[in-house]
């Protein structure tokens, strides 16, 4: 039985192309580099968006057609969803896909009986898996959309609740570890607060530690190797959120001894709501050697919330992949489409359009990106910019070898010092060279 039986395949049938169901830039065999494009980005599709996501906000009701689905939150229903995604993925040809627990399996009367639900999801998910290749990125607990999480997860201020976040994460962990997920995800969605009165925020974040200590130790005792990651987010829903960007993600990390354990799955709405570029996060994680996987999506800058766009921008794309080449690209991570299709894009073709679209812009991006790399103009302007730290005081301020005392002395022995152009039009001007070229 097909669920989408209008539409074909996705094939790659170059730029020149006017069919909306072709790739015009991603041809997963094409070379870029010492790579092919599907191992360069490793696509991966959401199941909560694809499978889930009914398109409401917060002042309409949803407005997305999936005739497959009775509109229940029981397991038949659960169950059926299941071949519906992996048609999807097949004719996308998207290779791994991402989870919540809760996306894949609905809760039971009793804490036991969701469990069982989801072990039931996930035999599913792996008899799937076995039948097309299809390939689990990364598994994540949704400790955020239940009332008992109004407070926080792991943040709670009931130890109670702190336990029910454990067990979820427990069983999603092994769920993500059965189907050979290459990594494991948190994202602190209700971790955080919202006033400053009834938060005592050092125990908070002493549990929050605690909980990422015990998942660690847990992967140990079943085996599962995959890469945790932490992904940054500011604020919404909460006034602050512990996890608001990759630096404080990285501080939080370091304070209590998990930098060795995790690395950091980054997001571009994420970047946008936290006052920053989707580059300035992944300069910061590759700074760290603590970039692990991407969410890729844009946001709107005129809305200050999660709009979770399709990514579109031909500059956006361009710099990701850039940093995602200078980190010496993805391992266990890839490009996960955390987005959604607009609210008015309400029809199960449009989920094909979305996905092909983003997969062309990251095909092109990928290409400008290597040429830029190629070109090596952009890298030695910057390693110019720099050469005083390359020998003499400079080389001794990089390696801390010297004191204020020699630097004082040296300062008063040389001309008051002049700066040359950051030439940053021309370096622009470089870059667009690349895109368009």
């Amino acid at each position: 039985m097909s669920y989408f039986p209008e539409v074909p395949t996705a094939r790659y049938e170059g730029p020149s192309s006017e069919n909306p169901f072709a790739f015009r830039h991603y041809n997963a065999t094409e070379k870029v580099g010492n790579k092919t494009m599907a191992e360069h980005m490793r696509f991966a599709a959401a199941y909560w968006h694809v499978m889930r996501n009914g398109l409401s906000d917060p002042f309409g009701a949803p407005t997305a057609l999936m005739p497959w689905d009775d509109g229940s939150d029981s397991l038949a229903n659960a169950l059926k969803r299941v071949p519906v995604f992996f048609e999807f993925l097949e004719k996308t040809t998207i290779p791994f896909y991402c989870f919540h627990d809760r996306d894949v399996a609905p809760e039971g009367a009793t804490l036991a009986e969701t469990h069982k639900n989801l072990d039931r999801v996930v035999d599913t998910l792996e008899a799937h898996q076995k039948a097309t290749g299809k390939k689990l990125l990364w598994g994540t607990a949704c400790l955020f959309a239940h009332p008992r999480y109004a407070q926080g997860a792991a943040t709670s201020p009931s130890a109670d609740v702190f336990s029910y976040a454990a067990s979820q994460v427990k069983h999603a962990l092994e769920a993500t570890h059965r189907l050979g997920g290459s990594g494991y995800v948190f994202w602190g969605g209700r971790e955080g607060y919202a006033t400053l009165l009834n938060t005592n925020m050092k125990r908070e974040l002493d549990h929050l530690a605690t909980l990422l200590h015990l998942a660690v130790d847990h992967a140990k005792k079943i085996g599962f190797t995959g890469q945790f990651l932490i992904e940054p987010k500011p604020r919404e829903p909460s006034t602050h959120q512990y996890d608001s960007d990759a630096a404080a993600c990285l501080n939080f990390l370091r304070e209590y001894g998990l930098l060795d354990s995790f690395k950091l799955n980054l997001e571009t709405n994420h970047a946008t709501l936290a006052g920053h570029t989707m580059e300035h996060e992944m300069e910061v994680a590759i700074a760290a050697n603590a970039l692990g996987s991407i969410d890729a999506n844009r946001g709107d800058t005129l809305l200050g919330w999660d709009t979770d766009q399709f990514p579109s921008d031909l500059y956006l794309t361009t710099n990701i992949m850039l940093r995602v080449l200078k980190s010496g690209g993805f391992t266990t991570g890839g490009l996960n489409f955390d987005a959604k299709r607009r609210r008015e894009s309400h029809e199960p073709a449009d989920l094909f359009h979305a996905h092909i679209g983003g997969m062309d812009a990251f095909a092109y991006g990928l290409k400008a990106a290597h040429r830029i790399v190629e070109s090596g103009k952009i890298a030695r302007f910057v390693k110019d910019r720099y050469v005083s730290y390359d020998s003499g005081i400079g080389a001794k301020i990089e390696s801390r070898a010297t004191s204020l005392e020699e630097l004082d002395k040296h300062a008063q022995a040389i001309q008051p010092p002049t700066l040359q152009s950051g030439r940053q039009e021309m370096l622009e001007n470089i870059f667009n060279a690349q895109i368009f070229g």
